[in-house]
């Protein structure tokens, strides 16, 4: 088996309400098994497996014998195989796991991230073990400080010589320093060197340059089976942040255009490729995104090796769960044992990435706002600073919560002398989601109930509070504020609090990327809908459905749209509501978008005018059908950024203007999908990763003759490879399905569908897609 492996992804899902949060996947036990030969000269070395994250409750045997367990399925965790192997022979490795109703979404199950065996000298720089910060800066020079391990698993003392060198972005060597290292029998030291790197290349969103320290660590005798190495990647920049100026980076006022991403990628699962992460990254920043959160646990490696190199801010999440349980197995039992360990790895992972400029050390906990949790999140946020010092530590806090239908046993004292009358009388009232969650925002109760989690924080991170944003800096005018989790509807007035206020710095929407599990959650309802219909979708919904690209990497209306209201595309863009939606009185909750996709293409009409959104930024905007104009809109800020107009069906071209000062400018089109139509297939072949991957991302769609895509085309595609390649998962980003992603026929969706090719070897791979009365088309791939 291939790892990184999701066994959960290829399992039949069950109409179980038990498994709904995870997309109605069951839960699963099993284990991996391999075998390493140890070479007898690997009795002088020091032997490490790492692995990256299992899902969950790891448990390593080497030849039998226990050598680690790991609860957590988002920690990285290294085995030392030492004392565990046999030389000159086969070693025989077994990794157990099981995941079973442990998180409020789809996780997947496994050995989802990468696993790497580390073979060096005993005396050695250990993983992780290289800290680079840049600790003073001046218009001309930067002084780079690098603190190096040294372990000896020795049992005597032993004196080594440590090189570091410092590579500019180019890869010319800027800065060495050479020093003498003494490590005592068993033990280790820290070893500081301090290096000037003038006319520094400096690291940021539009300027992601990246430097690189080499430590080389050697006998001095010129023994290379003594020598060990570690090369680490890094970026020169400053961060400053306070109420008055917001946050900077290197000097310059930075706001977050944030996005919550969760683990799990679509038709792959959980299993957490390098190249398909650069991918993810990649179309997040394109639609106007500058930074992540990862929610809600720590950030694969991959992840934030792309957000290094391709130029996206980072807030990395610890965990979803403290103390209080939100699923039955989440791991809060054992977090009193378990955070300290768990948050150091965490740190460690990020400490070098110049992308991490916030730690999160957790997510709408609701112990927060008592004594104990008032406590831990001092105790946490300490921690944190200890192991790093450089960065900002925040907490997602949805202070309504602590008071919405008696969640929180709320000591009185805590409440400082406010009253609970006003929040008896909100909860008594028949509001939706949202007003209620913004009116207890604002009360004199919830403010007292986050003042000592606030105040332990650098940043009070606020999930649907912006209803305090502006109270909160009257109250705490030394507060700083971001948006931790915002409801994805509200951008446009969200970005003006943004922008407005300088102690508020920047606004995460849930979500950027769509997820599996937490099924339906951004669908549409409407008034007529069949009664018992709660939050979430009942089987076969699938995908969450609540976010700004969908699973397959395509910009769904609600992407373009916050574009717009970002300032970053003057061109308007058309939205097109399903005809099965007219005359329905949508009762949207506060993640769903309208039921619209950008298309003219459309089978069984009726005779009734189809609804049409046109986003834009300009005051104003006329819309044309073949030609013919409909009339201008009012559109702007003034009005949402949005005009809607009913249009009468006819195939051919729907185009909006915007007009600005009267005057047309910008336009975009959207042309009717001829009768005749073809698949057709583009792919994207990445380069390989670090352990040698590539994959293909092969898109799939329905087109006419001229390339326009019929997106009333549904039909079910087949796919098949040839050659040094086998499917990764293949799949639509239809919400509702009973179909798998780990088999090769899916039914279109919008008429697009995507299939992810892994390679197995160097050669040619050939993928072959049909369909039922439509030719075969093939694309061509060259693996190595």
């Amino acid at each position: 088996m291939a790892v990184p492996h999701d066994a959960v992804l290829a399992m039949a899902r069950v109409a179980d309400s038990r498994q709904m949060a995870s997309g109605y996947f069951p839960g699963v036990k099993g284990e991996y098994r391999t075998r390493i030969f140890a070479p007898a000269d690997w009795r002088d070395r020091h032997v490490v497996l790492e692995f990256e994250a299992v899902h969950r409750s790891a448990a390593v045997f080497v030849n039998g014998n226990l050598a680690a367990r790991q609860p957590s399925g988002s920690t990285t965790f290294s085995v030392e195989l030492d004392t565990f192997l046999r030389f000159g022979t086969e070693n025989e490795i077994v990794v157990e796991f099981r995941t079973d109703r442990d998180a409020r979404w789809y996780t997947g199950g496994g050995i989802i991230r990468p696993v790497h065996l580390s073979v060096g000298p005993r005396v050695h720089i250990p993983l992780d073990g290289v800290v680079v910060t840049t600790p003073e800066h001046d218009a001309d020079a930067s002084l780079v400080q690098i603190v190096t391990t040294v372990r000896n698993s020795d049992p005597f003392p032993v004196v080594r010589r440590l090189e570091t060198s410092i590579l500019s972005p180019a890869g010319e060597v800027v800065g060495v320093d050479r020093t003498r290292v003494s490590v005592p029998a068993g033990g280790e030291v820290d070893v500081s060197q301090r290096i000037l790197v003038e006319e520094p290349r400096r690291w940021s969103v539009d300027t992601p340059e990246l430097y690189r320290a080499t430590s080389l660590l050697t006998a001095g005798d010129g023994d290379q089976d003594q020598t060990d190495r570690s090369d680490v990647a890094f970026g020169i920049r400053s961060l400053h942040l306070d109420a008055r100026r917001g946050l900077r980076v290197n000097g310059q006022p930075v706001k977050l255009r944030g996005a919550c991403v969760h683990a799990d990628n679509g038709v792959i699962g959980g299993a957490t490729f390098d190249v398909a992460e650069v991918r993810r990254v990649a179309i997040l920043k394109s639609a106007g995104f500058n930074a992540i959160r990862s929610a809600h646990q720590p950030m694969s490696r991959a992840m934030l090796d792309a957000c290094d190199r391709l130029g996206m801010l980072v807030m990395d999440e610890l965990t979803d769960v403290w103390t209080v349980a939100k699923s039955p197995e989440d791991g809060s039992d054992v977090f009193l044992d378990r955070w300290q360990s768990e948050l150091e790895a965490m740190v460690r992972k990020d400490r070098n990435h110049p992308s991490v400029i916030i730690y999160s050390i957790g997510n709408e906990i609701p112990e927060a706002a008592t004594r104990s949790g008032s406590e831990l999140t001092r105790a946490m946020a300490s921690a944190t600073r200890t192991l790093d010092p450089t960065r900002y530590v925040t907490a997602a806090v949805n202070g309504a919560l602590f008071v919405m239908d008696e969640a929180v046993d709320i000591d009185p004292e805590l409440l400082g002398g406010a009253s609970l009358e006003p929040v008896a009388e909100i909860n008594a009232r028949s509001l939706s989601l949202e007003e209620r969650m913004s009116s207890l925002a604002v009360t004199d109760a919830v403010a007292a109930l986050t003042e000592e989690a606030y105040g332990a924080l650098d940043i009070a991170g606020m999930n649907y509070q912006d209803a305090r944003y502006e109270l909160d800096h009257e109250r705490y005018p030394n507060r700083v504020i971001v948006g931790s989790e915002t409801f994805p509807t509200r951008i446009d007035r969200l970005w003006g609090l943004v922008l407005a206020h300088p102690h508020v710095i920047g606004d995460f929407t849930w979500t950027g990327w769509d997820y599996l599990g937490e099924p339906g959650l951004g669908r549409m309802h409407y008034r007529d809908d069949q009664p018992g219909g709660g939050a979430l979708g009942a089987y076969p919904f699938l995908l969450s459905s609540a976010g700004d690209i969908d699973i397959t990497g395509e910009r769904r209306p609600a992407s373009y749209y916050r574009e717009i209201v970002y300032g970053l595309r003057s061109e308007p863009f058309i939205a097109v509501r399903r005809p099965h939606t007219r005359g329905r009185e949508m009762r949207a909750a506060p993640w769903s978008w309208t039921d619209s996709i950008p298309s003219w293409t459309w089978s069984d009409t009726g005779a009734d005018p189809l609804e049409v959104e046109v986003y834009s930024d300009a005051d104003e905007v006329e819309l044309f059908v073949a030609g013919t104009s409909l009339g201008r809109q009012p559109a702007g800020a003034a009005h949402g950024f949005r005009a809607l107009f009913a249009v009468p069906y006819a195939p051919g071209a729907l185009e909006a203007v915007a007009v600005r000062d009267g005057v047309l400018a910008e336009r975009t089109a959207l042309q009717t999908a001829g009768a005749d139509r073809r698949l057709a297939l583009s792919a994207e072949l990445s380069e390989p990763d670090a352990a040698g991957h590539r994959l293909a991302f092969v898109v799939v769609e329905l087109v006419d003759d001229l390339g326009v895509r019929a997106t009333d085309g549904d039909g079910e595609v087949e796919v098949a490879i040839d050659g040094a390649g086998v499917l990764q998962g293949f799949g639509s980003a239809r919400p509702e399905t009973e179909e798998s992603f780990a088999d090769s026929r899916h039914r279109l969706y919008d008429g697009r569908a995507l299939a992810v090719v892994r390679s197995t070897g160097v050669g040619r791979i050939v993928l072959t897609a049909s369909a039922p009365g439509l030719p075969s088309v093939s694309i061509e791939l060259q693996a190595g």
